[in-house]
């Protein structure tokens, strides 16, 4: 049986990996669960390679009514990734904290007319080295962070996105 959520009501944490590799297929079922919106944009696999987070999606939920990409559903998906990108930060620290975004802009550069891939990389190569100096000094930080989503080899969006982790409650 599914349970509900009620609004303004948080959905629980996932537990915190204590030091060993992030479980990303557990990761991605824990957020359909807390996001219900994310079983729906067609995310295939999450992938972390260093300081980037890459989505493989597929195009036919995020359709428009032109039968490309529909920019609302791609900039909800660079949001969407922006915010697990610094979770996940977080939960490799061993940090469970809030996190919003701040700010968001995007740029469309080409019409998104297949299965296309998400790129989440640090705006800055300091960025996670400077929001873990934020956090230890202020219990609080922000981080900019780009994405880049790619149809085959071509560039369709840029996106920039500033997220906030929040002090602890």
């Amino acid at each position: 049986m599914k349970l509900s959520r009620k609004p303004g009501v948080p959905h629980p944490r996932l537990p915190l990996p204590n030091g060993q590799q992030e479980d990303l297929a557990a990761f991605q079922q824990w957020l359909g669960e807390a996001i219900p919106m994310v079983g729906t944009l067609g995310i295939s696999e999450m992938v972390r390679e260093g300081d980037a987070l890459t989505w493989q999606l597929a195009l036919e939920p995020n359709l428009n009514d032109k039968g490309t990409g529909f920019g609302g559903a791609l900039t909800a998906q660079t949001t969407l990734q922006g915010w697990c990108w610094v979770t996940l930060w977080l939960r490799e620290q061993g940090l469970a904290r809030d996190v919003v975004v701040a700010e968001a802009s995007q740029r469309f550069l080409a019409p998104v007319v297949g299965n296309y891939r998400l790129i989440c990389t640090p705006l800055e190569p300091a960025g996670p080295a400077q929001l873990a100096n934020m956090l230890a000094e202020r219990g609080k930080g922000r981080i900019a962070l780009n994405h880049q989503l790619y149809c085959g080899e071509t560039l369709c969006l840029e996106a920039r996105g500033s997220y906030a982790v929040l002090p602890q409650r």
